[in-house]
């Protein structure tokens, strides 16, 4: 995706009431967000999953968009199929990208129990059996009653799975690996390698060993675009899946589609830099990921205050090594409070981490629905919409052209955007997680003479340009201030 100016908007976070009201909302909000400058909506799953309390990562029926009577339902937690394809729509009129949340690493609630013979697995290594080879009883068999075979006839048993969490003779939880022909995790070279092999997560797992596996979601996969309209795909944890297949999959998805038609990005929860490496070269860079580390960065960040060195901000991220494979992200539904992934980014810093996002040459950025809506109840947060939107705006207007970097301090520092011939101002960015300070910058397209202001509004100062456009621009302690030419000022309250 041509990330020059794009920006991605993860348009739900976990705690959503079960209204089945949400496809509405986006497609009532289309036009506001093409407003503030969004160009691609990632949505979220929009399958049949366990119920309609359900975020629907517990997918049960990958053709069944909210259209059939199962798991007790005919919507999802978000809607129905038709305002699921209203709200897809309403995105494309408004020049809007939208993308699609694809669960493909596992099933859940079976519709039969099946017997066959497993293995129990050490849950801290999935390589280790802690049982002989024995007789479970489990719900592996799909045949989707409700939808009674429309749209596609596969029917899921037991031996398209690798393993499951469930034994319902014994009424027992675990990490049960599937014995039988051509059984047994992935290779461990083509999954992660924590807990010995991270081949399982969750529910039933699926075997893309298995022939007519890879031929039921190619054949899915063609089905669903051509049914959605969709413009892309967002592959939900592919660190438990043979990158092989992911690769495949995304490359016959691009050639049928064209890769400017269609992007994808996948969610490799891993920080390490070299192990994204090592993904990126096994897949041939043939979708983005994640930057994670940055992240965790930014996690690290706020919870440190001024013992973090800002300096260091960007050490082992895509965002640094590999800018056009990096999706940046402050915030998701993972890092919430009270999820699996919890890490969540201190308020004071929110602002901080969405200026570096936005604001940079580097990665396509991603505004995330609770952090720009906030989130209500237990796990409640805070709206930023009133900052998000100011830098949304400064992006639009200001951020063009090559970036200096001036990270040459541990708790100010800044960089510098130099504009093009199409948006020829340039901007001054500056952040402090201490008690403040000041960067000498250039910004080599602004005249001597002229004068900057904060755009943010933080710092109520003005900032003359020197001779070859360099300035002095200050910052107040914990807090970010972008300096870009007064004479346009009035533009930010239209």
């Amino acid at each position: 995706m041509n990330n020059v100016n794009s920006v991605l908007m993860q348009y739900f976070e976990w705690y959503l009431p079960d209204d089945g009201k949400h496809w509405q909302r986006l497609k009532d909000d289309a036009k506001h967000l093409a407003s503030i400058g969004i160009t691609s909506v990632w949505m979220p799953p929009a399958f049949k999953a366990t119920g309609t309390n359900d975020a629907g990562y517990g997918v049960y029926d990958i053709f069944d968009l909210g259209e059939f009577d199962q798991n007790g339902s005919v919507r999802t937690k978000y809607g129905t199929k038709d305002e699921y394809l209203d709200a897809i729509n309403a995105l494309k009129e408004n020049g809007i990208k939208p993308i699609a949340d694809i669960v493909l690493n596992h099933k859940a609630n079976g519709d039969k129990k099946e017997t066959f013979t497993v293995m129990k697995m050490d849950p801290e290594n999935r390589q280790q059996p802690i049982s002989e080879p024995y007789e479970i009883e489990g719900y592996t068999h799909f045949n989707f009653p409700g939808r009674n075979k429309k749209y596609n006839d596969f029917e899921w048993h037991w031996y398209h799975f690798s393993g499951l969490d469930y034994d319902a003779r014994n009424d027992e939880t675990g990490i049960f690996q599937i014995q039988g022909e051509n059984k047994g995790w992935a290779d461990n070279e083509d999954v992660d390698g924590e807990k010995g092999n991270f081949d399982f997560l969750m529910f039933s797992d699926i075997d893309f060993d298995h022939p007519e596996v890879i031929q039921n979601v190619k054949d899915w996969a063609i089905w669903f675009i051509e049914t959605t309209g969709i413009s892309g795909f967002r592959l939900d944890a592919i660190k438990h899946i043979d990158r092989k297949v992911v690769a495949d999959l995304v490359s016959i998805l691009t050639d049928a589609m064209g890769a400017e038609n269609f992007y994808v990005f996948g969610e490799y929860w891993v920080a390490d830099y070299d192990s994204k490496l090592d993904y990126l070269e096994d897949i041939e860079y043939g979708f983005d990921l994640v930057d994670v580390k940055l992240h965790m960065n930014f996690f690290d960040a706020s919870k440190q205050g001024e013992a973090y060195d800002l300096s260091q901000i960007f050490d082992g991220t895509l965002m640094k090594e590999n800018p056009w494979n990096a999706v940046t992200f402050v915030e998701n539904h993972d890092t919430q409070h009270g999820q699996s992934l919890e890490s969540f980014v201190e308020d004071w810093f929110k602002p901080l981490a969405y200026g570096i996002i936005l604001l940079s040459e580097s990665g396509l950025p991603t505004v995330f629905y609770g952090d720009y809506y906030g989130v209500e109840g237990e796990f409640g947060q805070t709206s930023f919409q009133e900052i998000i939107d100011k830098l949304l705006f400064i992006r639009r207007t200001f951020a063009y052209g090559d970036q200096y970097d001036y990270f040459d301090d541990a708790h100010v520092v800044g960089w510098t955007r130099q504009g093009n011939e199409t948006f020829p101002d340039g901007l001054a960015t500056v952040i402090s997680n201490n008690s403040g300070g000041e960067k000498r910058m250039q910004v080599s397209t602004a005249k001597p003479g002229e004068v900057f202001v904060d755009y943010l509004g933080h710092h109520d100062g003005e900032v003359t340009i020197e001779e070859d456009g360099w300035g002095t621009f200050p910052v107040n302690g914990g807090s970010i201030s972008v300096w870009a030419p007064r004479d346009i000022e009035e533009h930010l309250n239209k």
